[in-house]
């Protein structure tokens, strides 16, 4: 963390609607515009931790035909970079709202930092997180993919973040082309670990992801 980079503020929004927080989001990053451009205080950079109704969401690089089956599912057109991914129940959603520039933070580094957080968390549980090369993200050793990282940068501010799968229903990515890819395996946590994962240990696992973000991000 530079010098001039205050200690992040974490939010715990619960359960909540894709939408709205996106609303949310876009509102929080122009305020923080407006105070730049007028020479005022800065809201300060936040990190909010949620976990999503049923959603597919697609980023820039998405196309249509990257959706089969979608069902009752809403599907939700963003501004973040990426294909289409679907968030529910079971999975921890991290926004880091973050001045880059006043943490001394380019966009790779940054997404490095991401995956670094998020590889600590699932060594926590006994699963080797591992990169693939041109694909932000998260990967195990069978080749499934266990978190994936899509994110905007505006005006040198960063929104979007991160989601990690720990207890989920799979099926709904069958779905789709995840991140763009026909065929892509997804897990999740309780899938790789040794030992049993409930849903009702996400608050655990939200705390450990979060401690994780707070080390990487305040360095």
């Amino acid at each position: 963390m530079t010098a001039t980079a205050a200690p992040l503020r974490f939010r715990d929004l619960g359960t909540t609607d894709y939408s709205a927080t996106l609303e949310r989001m876009q509102n929080y990053v122009r305020s923080r515009i407006a105070a730049r451009t007028a020479g005022t205080a800065d809201p300060g950079d936040e990190v909010w931790l949620t976990e999503h109704r049923p959603v597919y969401t697609l980023g820039r690089s998405a196309r249509r035909d990257h959706l089969h089956d979608t069902g009752a599912v809403a599907v939700v057109a963003t501004e973040r970079g990426g294909h289409v991914t679907y968030h529910g129940p079971g999975q921890v959603v991290v926004y880091p709202l973050l001045d880059l520039q006043r943490r001394g933070l380019g966009v790779r580094r940054y997404v490095c930092a991401l995956e670094d957080a998020v590889i600590a968390t699932l060594a926590s549980e006994g699963v080797e997180g591992r990169r693939r090369p041109g694909a932000p993200g998260l990967y195990v050793a069978s080749g499934a993919k266990i978190a994936s990282i899509g994110l905007k940068v505006s005006y040198g501010f960063c929104y979007h973040g991160l989601a990690l799968n720990v207890a989920m229903d799979l099926e709904p990515f069958a779905r789709i082309d995840p991140c763009g890819y026909a065929g892509l395996a997804v897990t999740d946590i309780g899938r790789e670990r040794p030992g049993d994962l409930q849903a009702t240990e996400m608050t655990r696992l939200q705390s450990t992801l979060r401690d994780a973000l707070r080390h990487v991000l305040e360095r």
